[in-house]
């Protein structure tokens, strides 16, 4: 039965998805109110997954896919917003929250409440990212809140699993709190390292895009599993995992590429649509099992969780943002340049929650006191965010006008250097091939090869797409000169970007372009 709930749940979750991208609408919010209102109908049963099949089925795939796509150059060149953020905010939000909720919610004892505080800590940033990416967000806006989303899970629940062992009297890997934190990131990131370099070794031996997707698909589970049975962070480990495959991507083959590409972009649209659908779905029954004393001052109470979630964030960027200033002025000088005020006004109002909040809530053990009223007001925190936050957000971004015109620039310019680096590789692959003819190449097909590539040459003028006529003039020639120069592209640009020379989102744009040339050639 639970088999077709879960058919039904993520068919009707795409097909209003479908419906909403369709009309302009934020996909996310229309498959909120939709599945609440199904949950409402008259003898629809609850659907409820267990906390850890989904903190171990639906989480590492999601964040996976984003780390695979995110350059880890830029992850550590933004590192200290992103950990003020994922670890810093996740801390106070857990403190700040907790205590609200220990003051004006009935019957929460203090360390409920701060398991309360744990669940709802930390952001989704899935329905934000979206927002951001529609709009044009400049790049550094992106990245930050991307860094955010890919840490600050972990922070979250290891503040959870703390609480809740104090809450039931269980103990932890390690009774202090810092020390168990040190060690879930160390062993969690060095899991991830290990095994991301693990299957790149097993990747380059297979060759075979089929096979190698494949394999890419178990990665994030195995991570996460494995360094969870190592009591360390399963989120880690599979963000590590991501970053470390994603920085061999060159290595693979185009075809490995393209098909991951389009693999782990169905899989995110479907395990987006499932995780609102599945938020909306807990309306009705959250509430049924909930029994309190006076309905009354539990309302105010779960509104005021609710506001002080809200409110938390926007505080903390104002404190961080006036202490940067403070420190510039008292040093007067400073390694980065500061942070627009209109980037931190974004970043305060995108805290929506999402999955890890719903199944954390779920996670509670029984044996907590309040623990019906804990996902209760986890699940009026995840989804007043989503439709507070969610709607007013794309205003936002719009009445603050954002852009950053240096950025499309520095864009321009470093895919016209990305293009001479790849374009000197492709001369220095003609060379040698003339030089040395591969087997089944005529030396007349040679000759010939280099006299249309000296008038090409002498043709161009430093345009864009100079080179991409250029290779369309050679398509004559055979498949495995073509296929050289493919790979002497690639070469150069993964040693420029490693060298310093390039950054890692030039170079992946550069290496999908060659991707697609390639498939167009060779299908």
């Amino acid at each position: 039965m639970r088999a077709i709930q879960l058919l039904l749940v993520v068919v009707g979750a795409i097909a209003v998805t479908a419906v909403a991208h369709r009309r302009g609408m934020q996909s996310s919010l229309v498959v909120v109110i939709f599945a609440a209102a199904v949950s409402f109908i008259p003898g629809v049963p609850r659907f409820e997954l267990e906390a850890e099949l989904i903190l171990s089925v639906v989480l590492p795939p999601l964040l996976y896919s984003a780390a695979l796509n995110f350059s880890f150059p830029t992850f550590t060149r933004n590192l200290q917003p992103i950990l003020a953020l994922g670890v810093g905010m996740v801390v106070i939000s857990t403190l700040a929250t907790g205590v609200v909720a220990w003051w004006l919610v009935p019957g929460l004892a203090l360390v409920p409440a701060l398991i309360l505080g744990a669940v709802v800590a930390p952001p989704d940033a899935v329905a934000g990212l979206a927002v951001g990416r529609e709009l044009g967000l400049p790049k550094r806006l992106m990245a930050i809140l991307t860094g955010e989303s890919l840490v600050n899970d972990a922070a979250a629940l290891t503040i959870f699993s703390l609480t809740v062992a104090a809450a039931t009297g269980d103990h932890t890997f390690f009774e202090n709190p810092v020390l168990l934190f040190a060690y879930s990131a160390v062993v969690g990131v060095g899991v991830g390292f290990v095994l991301g370099n693990l299957v790149h070794w097993i990747r380059m031996h297979l060759r075979d895009s089929g096979l190698e997707t494949a394999l890419g698909l178990v990665v994030p589970f195995a991570a996460y599993l494995l360094a969870e049975e190592l009591h360390a962070s399963g989120v880690l480990a599979v963000v590590m995992a991501g970053f470390t495959l994603g920085h061999h991507n060159a290595d693979a083959g185009f075809a490995t590429r393209l098909q991951a590409r389009q693999v782990w972009s169905s899989l995110d649209v479907l395990l987006e649509a499932f995780v609102f659908a599945y938020m909306g779905l807990q309306c009705k029954f959250v509430f049924a099992e909930l029994h309190p004393d006076n309905w009354l001052k539990f309302a105010v109470g779960a509104v005021a969780v609710l506001l002080s979630v809200l409110v938390v964030r926007p505080l903390w960027m104002l404190l961080a943002y006036g202490r940067i200033r403070l420190m510039r002025k008292l040093v007067r000088r400073t390694r980065a340049e500061p942070m627009p005020g209109k980037y931190l006004v974004v970043i305060s109002w995108m805290g929506m929650r999402g999955v890890v909040t719903l199944a954390a809530a779920a996670g509670v053990p029984e044996s907590v006191p309040g623990r019906d009223a804990i996902q209760a007001l986890a699940f009026v925190v995840a989804v007043g965010t989503l439709l507070i936050q969610g709607p007013t957000l794309p205003w936002l971004i719009r009445k603050l006008d954002i852009s950053a015109p240096h950025e499309q620039a520095e864009e321009e310019a470093a895919n016209h250097k990305a293009r001479q680096v790849s374009m000197n590789a492709v001369q220095q692959a003609m060379i040698d091939l003339y030089n040395q003819p591969p087997p089944g190449v005529s030396p007349e097909l040679m000759e010939k090869f280099k006299q249309r590539y000296l008038a090409a040459a002498k043709a161009r003028r430093a345009a864009d797409d100079d080179m991409d006529s250029r290779v369309r003039s050679l398509r004559d020639i055979s498949s495995t000169v073509r296929r050289t120069m493919l790979a002497a592209q690639r070469q150069a640009l993964a040693k420029a970007r490693d060298g310093g020379e390039l950054d890692d989102e030039t170079v992946r744009r550069e290496l999908d372009r060659l991707d697609y040339e390639e498939a167009a050639a060779f299908s």
